[in-house]
């Protein structure tokens, strides 16, 4: 393989599709439990949500497997796990806390981590892991730290 850079691929995502058993449940929970609201552009058979720079697409699974061809028994822990971070322990704990109050599903409570972090996880409705995690480390993308890197 030669250096042509014209053959590597950046390091970025642009849009996160989950496969959905439910596509109408599912949009329920995440605009009535995370508080998001779809995009415009969200039609009948997809539903967007635009966020900080990425969008999360919710399809459903039938037809993402087989746009991908892939079987759609989607069976098992699927090996990955989406983030939210936030600035602080306190603010997880009380993500977590409104979130339960709203019919999300705890999997695990907030608690100090391995990695030096501290986080728990929330499960949407066809188990796509959600970790609600402070990371001293990591800052969210709209904090004063990163807000000025562009």
């Amino acid at each position: 393989m030669s250096g042509n850079k014209s053959h590597t691929m950046e390091q970025r995502i642009t849009l996160i599709t989950l496969g959905v058993k439910n596509l109408q449940r599912s949009k329920e929970f995440y605009q009535k439990v995370l508080g998001w609201q779809p995009l415009a552009s969200s039609t009948e058979g997809i539903v967007f949500f635009q966020l900080n720079g990425i969008q999360l697409a919710l399809f459903p699974q039938e037809s993402l497997a087989d746009d991908a061809g892939v079987p759609a028994d989607g069976k098992g822990f699927r090996g990955f796990s989406l983030a939210h971070n936030l600035g602080s322990e306190k603010e997880v704990d009380e993500l977590v806390a409104a979130l339960e109050e709203k019919g999300a599903r705890v999997l695990k409570q907030p608690e100090k981590v391995f990695w030096g972090g501290y986080s728990g996880y929330i499960a949407d409705p066809d188990d796509n892991l959600w970790e609600i995690a402070y990371n001293p480390f990591l800052q969210p993308d709209n904090s004063p730290a990163t807000s000025s890197i562009h």
